[in-house]
């Protein structure tokens, strides 16, 4: 994926989240008569600007990176007499309070739009049947069987893998024993086991909650059929064409693809014999494996070939859909249940559960909204829908400088009947710089990390 793809797909990903945002406040604000002077996406050098027939500026600018509504505030700089009224610190704590919060809020509320959308339009998923079970895992233990599909987890119905992984997202650290129901077609009837979670090491830098219990999805078994070679690659030098079926290596069954691959990557300059087969003829062909060597100083081997893609059984897919206000339902339950887990997630950090080498900073954000942009609107609205209610929960935190921090403040001001004095807010807002300015430092080192 080349690097201007990454970075437009930042910028088009970051223009909605923050233009939905900055929406929010402005909204808010000119519905409680406070006079906006300039709504802004990005920040730095005005490359677009336009003003509207309330002398609102509106501003696209140079550094895709964030966004701000600009209000009259006589504590900003002088303010006519006439205008005075129209001024953000002259509103009472209520409307400061509605017009702070009206952000976050709608990027909380922005991904019920989207989940009803793709509820409604249809969530296309594979069936989670279990294709595999690792010796020794926590699903060994519990006696989980391949061949089944998993239709409960810790109570809650799941239709697709993604509802598993973030069914078992939610019980990271929590020492518990989750169950799990299991349909076999074969033997008509449905399982329960208990998966026992009390002594659950993940390590979700390298691996999902699903395949860190020992479940590997079911896929169709590929046969060795070459699908691309690459120009002046070990498999174009030694004779090997796009359709070839590789069906012996070394006089041995070449076994599925997955079995070649290893057998490829194991092999780093020894020379193969392959019997090849076609056009309904067979072929013998020799080739020696390129040696790849990768970042942490492992050497495997490399042909330069990828396989045919195969069709999957008819029956191993499914659209998640419904209706028009069945649809509504289940996006606020889908919104609800990735708000609680981001929360629960951000304890868990605090505690120590969960480390700080989850942070992801905007390069990660950067690589994933590409790589859900490819992937289609499905994935990519998919993505929008969780960073939107990242981006809410994070300016709801109580951090001075964010919004939670001066919706902090105007609690104080509602009990005590008097603003926060200026002293106060200046010494919170170093320490909100130091905090942000930490996260944000750890969250590009995890980024670096990830390259």
């Amino acid at each position: 994926m080349d690097f201007f793809t990454t970075v437009l797909a930042m910028i088009v990903t970051l223009g909605i989240l923050v233009t939905i945002h900055e929406y929010g406040h402005f909204w808010v604000a000119r519905r409680c008569g406070i006079k906006v002077l300039r709504f802004s996406v990005g920040f730095g050098k005005p490359l677009v600007r336009w003003r509207d027939k309330l002398d609102t500026e509106y501003v696209i600018a140079a550094i895709p990176l964030g966004g701000y509504v600009s209000m009259l505030d006589e504590r900003e700089g002088d303010v006519p007499e006439s205008l005075k009224s129209q001024a953000f610190n002259r509103k009472t704590v209520w409307q400061r309070f509605a017009v702070v919060v009206a952000g976050p809020l709608v990027n909380l509320i922005f991904p019920v739009f989207v989940y009803w959308a793709l509820f409604l339009s249809g969530i296309s998923a594979v069936v989670p049947v279990v294709g595999s079970v690792k010796p020794q895992s926590i699903a060994e233990v519990a006696g989980v069987m391949p061949g089944g599909e998993i239709v409960a987890v810790d109570g809650y119905e799941t239709q697709t893998w993604d509802d598993i992984n973030l069914r078992l997202a939610a019980r990271i650290g929590d020492e518990a024993i989750v169950p799990m129901e299991v349909r076999y077609e074969s033997q008509q009837t449905s399982k329960s086991y208990d998966l026992d979670l009390r002594d659950w090491q993940l390590d979700l830098e390298t691996e999902s909650p699903l395949s860190s219990v020992g479940l590997e999805a079911y896929r169709p078994k590929v046969p060795v059929v070459i699908g691309r070679v690459e120009p002046s690659g070990q498999a174009e030098l030694s004779g090997l064409q796009v359709g070839d079926e590789v069906v012996r290596v070394n006089g041995v069954p070449a076994g599925m693809w997955e079995d070649f691959v290893a057998l490829i990557q194991k092999s780093a300059g020894q020379e193969l014999q392959l019997e090849v087969v076609r056009n309904d003829d067979v072929i013998l062909l020799s080739i020696i494996p390129a040696e790849k060597r990768w970042e942490n100083g492992e050497v495997t081997g490399y042909i330069g070939a990828g396989v045919q893609p195969v069709e999957w059984p008819e029956e191993m897919h499914r659209v998640v859909q419904y209706g028009v206000f069945e649809s509504v339902e289940h996006a606020v339950r889908k919104t609800w249940q990735m708000i609680t887990l981001t929360l629960d997630s951000i304890w868990k950090m605090l505690e120590g559960i969960l480390s700080v080498k989850n942070l992801s900073g905007p390069i990660t954000i950067a690589k994933v909204a590409a790589a859900s942009a490819a992937s289609g609107i499905e994935t990519f609205a998919s993505f929008l829908a969780y960073l939107s209610i990242s981006l809410g929960i994070l300016n709801l935190l109580p951090i001075p400088m964010l919004d939670g921090g001066h919706l902090v403040y105007y609690c104080i001001e509602m009990i005590r009947g008097r603003p926060v004095s200026e002293k106060v807010q200046a010494v919170g807002l170093r320490l909100g710089m130091a905090v942000l300015f930490t996260l944000m430092g750890v969250a590009i080192f995890n980024d670096l990390m990830r390259l």
